[in-house]
Formats: structure tokens, sequence, C-alpha cells
């Protein structure tokens, strides 16, 4: 059964290799793209089926992904969407980029990515290369993944190859699109790496090979560790220049002129997407191992997830300051999505916003262009509303308007003219103006 990993990789080469990507969200469906751009067949496997419906006519479910871009390679054959996963043995590369979300007690949960692997174990066969692009804490490739795959008899490295390449895709970033940012890669053994860094080469501008798949699985939980940490820093800034009367804005602006030694983070009324708030976690479960506690870590991860209630009390100060009480104040908040210009509404502060001003006794409604339903959230399983027509009359008649995420399609001088009061968390609103307070 030994297959030589010359032969896949010339496979991959010529394109004769098929894809085969598991999980068509944010992630997997930016990479199907991707090989389909660069002349591969590719296999997209789904669990839901609204999901894979929706791309068989050619349409995209996510709101900055085009999916009429698909339609020429589903009608010439080369991209079929599917929920039989018995279809896995007639590929010979198998992505996975399924979610690796926390649990209730913000330990990681791995049940998508084992559920998978055992999957993809039912339907394994000789010369197939596996690479796992969820997010995950260092080791889980080779002690959660490879045992399950070698139950087959098949060995790692030998009959089939494994490897961990994180994604880092940046949802509606029209600059660094898939294709254009570095890809690192670690193999459990060289012949894995080789064949995986060989796929890679094919479709993005530069692959980095590391000496692991823990080096791979470290390496993204640092770059959003690093975003986490400063993130927090800037939120505990902007909270206590707040009581020193200074703009934490207009000091980071006035920072970012020093061309060394210094980098931009913006605070903001908490962190949101899959990504920051998740990832931290990982390693701060995996670091328990080593008998090492990560206090630097979770302090801010404690300082970004209390920023809602920031943003919630600010907002009862100032109703206060007008005399009027939380308890049936009519608010409303802008953008439910984590940032602006996409419908991404994984881990968004505003979530956390609305479910506080609701159990207050505030009276809550939303405005966002690109969620028309704010519902069947894990974490918010009471949140079920509808996006309000964004008019003249509703701003007027709300007690507060929050600007939670500052969408581009906003006219925010038009919004300030209305409304009578406004708490700004992302500096969307530039001047001084009595009726706008900034959190």
């Amino acid at each position: 059964m030994k297959k030589s990993p010359e032969e896949l990789i010339q496979k991959i080469i010529t394109r004769e290799a098929i894809v085969g990507v598991i999980g068509l969200g944010y992630v997997g469906l930016p990479l199907v793209k991707t090989f389909l751009l660069n002349g591969f067949q590719v296999v997209g496997f789904d669990v839901d089926q609204q999901k894979i419906d929706c791309l068989r006519r050619g349409k995209s479910y996510i709101k900055y992904f085009p999916g009429n871009e698909l339609k020429p390679f589903l009608t010439k054959g080369n991209f079929q969407p599917t929920t039989d996963f018995q279809k896995l043995s007639q590929v010979e590369i198998i992505i996975i980029c399924v979610p690796t979300p926390l649990d209730a007690h913000r330990n990681p949960d791995l049940s998508y990515v084992l559920k998978t692997t055992r999957t993809v174990a039912e339907y394994l066969r000789p010369g197939q290369l596996i690479v796992l692009e969820s997010t995950t804490y260092p080791g889980t490739t080779e002690e959660e993944m490879k045992p399950i795959l070698e139950e087959t008899g098949l060995v790692v490295g030998q009959d089939f190859f494994l490897a961990y390449s994180p994604e880092r895709e940046n949802p509606g970033d029209t600059r660094y699109t898939t294709d254009k940012i570095p890809k690192v890669v670690g193999g459990v053994t060289p012949a894995c790496l080789k064949v995986a860094q060989t796929l890679y080469d094919q479709i993005v501008v530069k692959t980095v090979p590391v000496s692991s798949c823990r080096v791979a699985e470290a390496t993204k939980l640092l770059e959003n560790i690093f975003r986490s940490v400063n993130i927090a820093l800037v939120n505990e800034l902007k909270m206590i220049f707040e009581r020193m009367g200074i703009d934490v804005w207009e000091v980071i602006e006035a920072a970012s002129t020093k061309p060394f030694g210094y980098m931009p983070f913006y605070p903001g009324p908490g962190y949101g997407g899959h990504c920051i708030p998740v990832d931290p976690f990982y390693l701060t479960w995996k670091a328990k191992e080593v008998d090492y506690s990560t206090k630097f870590i979770e302090l801010a991860g404690e300082i970004n997830t209390q920023m809602p209630y920031y943003v919630v009390d600010r907002t009862i100060e100032a109703l206060n300051d007008r005399g009027k009480a939380i308890r049936g104040a009519k608010i409303l908040v802008l953008g439910v999505a984590y940032k602006k210009d996409v419908d991404d509404q994984r881990e968004s502060p505003s979530l956390k916003i609305i479910q506080i001003l609701q159990r207050k006794g505030a009276l809550v409604s939303y405005h966002d262009p690109y969620v028309p339903h704010c519902f069947g959230h894990r974490d918010y399983p009471d949140l079920d509303l509808w996006s309000e027509e964004l008019n003249e009359s509703l701003l007027r008649k709300m007690d507060a308007v929050i600007v939670a995420t500052d969408h581009s399609v906003y006219d925010f001088d038009w919004i300030v003219a209305q409304a009578s009061l406004i708490i700004d968390t992302r500096n969307a609103i530039r001047g001084t103006h009595k009726h706008v307070i900034k959190a």
C-alpha cells in the first residue's frame, strides 16, 4: 500500500489531483474558488443541504462572495457541491475547514474536527493528502487526527499524507484575498510536508514550510493572540483616557506617525469573528498540560469580553444625564455584524450588547444592511430580531442609537442630524457634538 509522494506531487502539478474541501463557509468557499481559478477540479462537501442547493444554483450565502463566479465551473463540471461524503473516496486531496468553537466553559470544542476525521477515515485510501486548516491547539493534527486515520491500517507518511496549514482568511478583504496571503505549512513527516507544500505552491503567492504541524498550529495562535492582547491594551487605554477627558482615537492617530516601533490597534465595543475571541483560549487550555497559567492571555480576554458592558454603562450614564432610565428606553443598535461591510455575526459584540440591554429592560431594535434577520445564535438562543428600516422616523423616536458596526453605507452626518443621542463605539463620527458620546 505504500505510496510515493512523487506520484501525488505529479498529479498536483498536472492538475490531475481532485481537491475535496470539507466545510463551505467563510474559509472553505474562498479556498474552493482559488483552487478552481488555478485549474483544479473541486468537490465541495458540507452537511448543510441549503448551502449545497444554493451553490448548485450559482448563488452565494456570504455577502462579499459573489456566487456567480462559480457558475462557469459548475457548468463545466469542475465544481461539485455535495452532502454525499462517500465521494471523499474519489478525491486525492482532502482539506478540512470546519468550525473549532469553545464550549460554555471556554474549553476547545473539537467535535467538528474529530467527527469529520472519522468520516474521512471511512473513505481513506492510499495516496491521499489530508490537510487540516481549522484553528486549533498545538498537537491536534498528530495527537487527535493521526490515530483516528491510522486505525484504518494505513500509515501516515507511507500510505497517506497528513499536514496542517492554518487558514488566514480575512472576511471582506478585497486586497488580501486567499491567493495573496502566504501559507504556513507543517507536515507530520517530511514526505507529508513536501506534498502539502507542493499543493499550496500551486495556488498562493508564497508557502512558508515549518518543521512540524505543532509549529504551524502554534503560528496561527500567535497571530491572533498578538491581536487580542493589543486590542485589549487599547480598549483599556480608551477607558482610562475617557476618565481623563482624552480622545483615545486622537492619541492613536498621533502615535501612528512614528515610523518605527509602533503598530496601531483600535478600540471597539468588544472583539468579534471566529478567530480572536476564540483562538487564545485554545492555547490557554493546552498550556495546562505543561503546568503553565496563561495570565497575560486570559487578562486580555477578560478586558475584551467586558467591553460590551462598558458600552452599556456609558449608554446608561448618557441616558441618566438626560433624565431617562434604561428600563423602557428605546435603543437602536446600528450593525450586528462583527466588523464593517460583512454579514458575519460570529462572536459579534453587538449580540452581547443587545442581550445586556434587553436584560436591563430596554426596548432594543437594530439595523444592519447585511443582516436582515438576527437569530439562531448558540450563545443567544432567545435573540430573534429583524432589521428595522433606517429612516428619519425610526431615528427620531429612539432614546439612544449605538453605533456598534461602522458599515461604509451609513451616512453618519445624516444620522447625527436625526438622532437625539448617539453612543459611538467605532469613532465613526468625527468632530464634536454634544449628543454624541464616545464609548
